[in-house]
């Protein structure tokens, strides 16, 4: 169901199979569907065979799983980046479009004997040993559920549930045009496991502390919109700061579905969110809704993703960012 080459497949399927220990990993501040393609492969490798060590990380520091994902099932599988082997065997990278984008754990996968790359986001190089990479694909769960389905590996709940996590996130509950009949198709197969939509839905999306209503109404109190940028498309944006999410005691992770109610505007075919980390950088997330590529424009400015939803990072003043955005997307 992918453009990727049967013998790219093959050569994955044969090099896991053949390995003695391997590692996983998904890219920094991890989303459902890097961490739960991986968790879902983490835990079908070791449901596999009880003598085939499985390590499964992200290169983040601090080490920490975004509160919206800790119900995935596979965590005990889960190794701090200073655990993670410097020279591994083998390494399975999850949704990470440049081998920069795996942090801490760049070092080891350069270093490992053999890298095995799942992505589906076109600006990929291809970085790996193998490239299993299709920017067809709606998300990188449908990459991780056909290679556990080349491994002859049974779908379970656990297993399930992680690939159903990154299919829903990737295709906005299954409202983007990437959305084919084979995404339904799988997403049919994995409910058929037994596992409950509703409780992914309310993980991910329907749940929240009181204290995010107060960081949303300080990020809408700011929220801005001009008309006229993206060659007259509109842009709306606005900024999370450090200091609202200390005043609601929030991290960083909180603060993503912001862009989900901004993104809402009539009026504008780009949304922005700026998010202050606690370094003082702007993590900035850019959707747009069907015209322009927000993908290219966020590579331009050091950052990447799809051609709807990308990101990138900035230091300095929330102002020169969006108007840096702007400058691009005028161009145009």
């Amino acid at each position: 169901m992918t453009t990727i080459s049967e013998a790219d497949w093959s050569a994955a399927v044969k090099i896991i199979d053949g390995a003695g220990q391997v590692c996983l990993a998904c890219h920094v501040r991890p989303d459902a569907d890097a961490l739960g393609s991986m968790l879902a492969v983490a835990v079908a490798l070791a449901s596999r065979t009880g003598d085939l060590p499985v390590v499964a990380s992200f290169g983040d520091d601090p080490f920490e799983v975004p509160g919206i994902l800790r119900f995935l099932p596979g965590q005990s599988l889960l190794r701090r980046p200073a655990e993670y082997p410097d020279q591994p065997e083998v390494v399975i990278s999850f949704d990470a479009a440049s081998i920069d984008r795996l942090g801490r754990l760049a070092g080891p996968a350069e270093a490992a004997g053999a890298l095995i790359v799942l992505d589906h986001h076109a600006s990929n190089p291809g970085f790996g040993t193998v490239n299993l990479v299709d920017p067809a694909s709606a998300a990188t769960a449908v990459l991780a559920a056909e290679l556990i389905d080349r491994l002859g590996i049974t779908l379970t709940q656990d297993i399930a549930l992680g690939l159903y996590a990154g299919l829903v996130t990737d295709t906005g509950s299954f409202k983007y045009a990437a959305t084919s009949p084979h995404v339904h198709e799988l997403a049919a197969r994995l409910l058929a496991t037994g596992i409950d939509p509703g409780t992914v839905s309310r993980e991910l999306y329907d749940r929240a502390p009181f204290s995010y209503l107060r960081l949303l109404s300080a990020a809408l109190g700011r929220v801005e919109l001009n008309r006229d940028a993206a060659g007259g498309l509109g842009i709306v944006w606005t900024t999370v700061t450090r200091a609202d999410r200390e005043a609601a005691g929030l991290p960083l992770d909180a603060a993503e579905s912001v862009i989900d109610i901004v993104r809402k505007t009539d009026e504008a075919e780009v949304a922005a969110v700026l998010k202050e980390d606690d370094d003082g950088i702007w993590q900035v997330s850019v959707r747009s809704k069907s015209v322009v590529d927000v993908g290219r424009a966020c590579a331009e400015l050091g950052g990447g993703g799809h051609a709807r939803a990308a990101g990138f990072s900035a230091s300095g003043g929330a102002g020169a960012a969006i108007a840096a955005l702007q400058r691009v997307l005028d161009r145009w």
